[in-house]
């Protein structure tokens, strides 16, 4: 899947305060519209304006969250009509799964990962029934909604330094990506069947977590590749530990802005700076924005945090590296020309004529 490049600190060194504010102005809109599922309106906004680089693009963020709305609508309608039909509901859930992976692997564009985690939420939701699918459906828009207001903002307070447009240039990885994309749908599917025995209505916001990591294929070996995955994923869950540990001894509003914030301005510095692949630490701030916004609502935040996240990365880390030993196995990936590695294309070198 395309990988935006690393945002540069020439073109925007406020990046990370940026960020923060995100975090923060989404948290502070959780309170004025009093949603049922906080953890959406928590993460959403974050997880659009994190991808985001160079100037601000209205066109982007505008088309990004319509296609959202759209997405939750169509598997809202999806789900109530073939729920009731197990067999069926669940052959169907896999068709989705295998068309989301199979536009990321076919194309490199981005809303083919958009449909893999709305078709996860949706249909871990729908295990609870019609009137909780309506519920998130009407979720998804509250938090829309918020984003249309927050990113703005968040760019007139903090804007870029360059007036450039970052243009996306996704690249496909190659290979038989009928195949790559039936080991993926393959594996989320029983991850679901997972996340439908252990994932409470409330915590919904985690099967991201565990979905997020058979999405982004950023390396060549595909175990490091897995283990890029799953540290997104711990450090999403650290961070929302050390806020919901750290809260209650003061457990005022402008704390836990505060505290939100500061989260995101460290992802946001390690995004600028770490020489590690940068997506680990920028797939981490709506994972842990979720987990507080879920952690916030129980009465033992950091044993209700804890237990959750460790069953989540129980399901994902298996995830994982049985997609990571099955692509190794199937070699599908070995016809591939372009490598794609920390938002960059990398060509293999040709040999030279005799």
């Amino acid at each position: 899947m395309y990988v935006p490049p690393r945002p540069s600190p020439q073109d925007d060194p406020h990046y990370a305060i940026r960020l923060g504010l995100t975090g923060a102005l989404s948290f502070a809109a959780i309170p004025l519209m009093d949603p049922n599922m906080p953890t959406i309106m928590a993460a959403l906004p974050v997880g659009l304006i994190a991808g985001q680089r160079k100037a601000f693009n209205p066109v982007a963020i505008i088309v990004a969250i319509v296609v959202v709305c759209v997405l939750a609508t169509l598997m809202a309608w999806f789900v109530n009509v073939l729920q009731p039909l197990p067999v069926v509901y669940a052959g169907a859930m896999w068709l989705v799964y295998f068309l989301g992976f199979g536009m990321i692997l076919r194309s490199g564009a981005a809303p083919g990962m958009l449909l893999v985690v709305m078709a996860v939420l949706f249909s871990v939701i729908g295990m609870s029934g019609s009137a909780a699918v309506a519920m998130m459906r009407s979720e998804f828009f509250s938090a829309a909604l918020v984003a249309l207001v927050v990113i703005p903002l968040a760019y007139m307070l903090v804007p870029a330094r360059t007036r450039q447009v970052h243009v996306a240039a996704p690249v496909p990885p190659g290979g038989d990506a009928a195949m790559g994309a039936a080991i993926r749908a393959s594996v989320l599917l029983a991850l679901s069947f997972w996340l439908y025995a252990v994932m409470p209505p409330s915590d919904i916001m985690l099967a991201i977590m565990a979905a997020m990591v058979l999405v982004f294929p950023t390396r060549d070996a595909v175990f490091f590749e897995a283990g890029q995955r799953l540290r997104a994923t711990l450090y999403g869950s650290a961070l929302a530990i050390v806020v919901v540990a750290i809260y209650p001894l003061s457990p005022k509003l402008p704390i836990l802005l505060g505290l939100v914030f500061l989260a995101g301005l460290w992802v946001g510095t390690r995004v600028l700076y770490d020489p590690r692949p940068h997506m680990a630490y920028q797939n981490a701030l709506p994972a842990a924005l979720a987990l507080i916004a879920g952690g916030l609502s129980t009465q033992d935040l950091g044993q209700a945090v804890l237990s959750r996240v460790l069953l989540t990365l129980a399901g994902a880390f298996t995830a994982a590296y049985a997609v990571a030993l099955l692509d190794s196995l199937s070699g599908w990936r070995t016809r591939a020309e372009p490598k794609i590695k920390d938002g960059a294309v990398r060509k293999r070198a040709e040999p030279s004529g005799s």
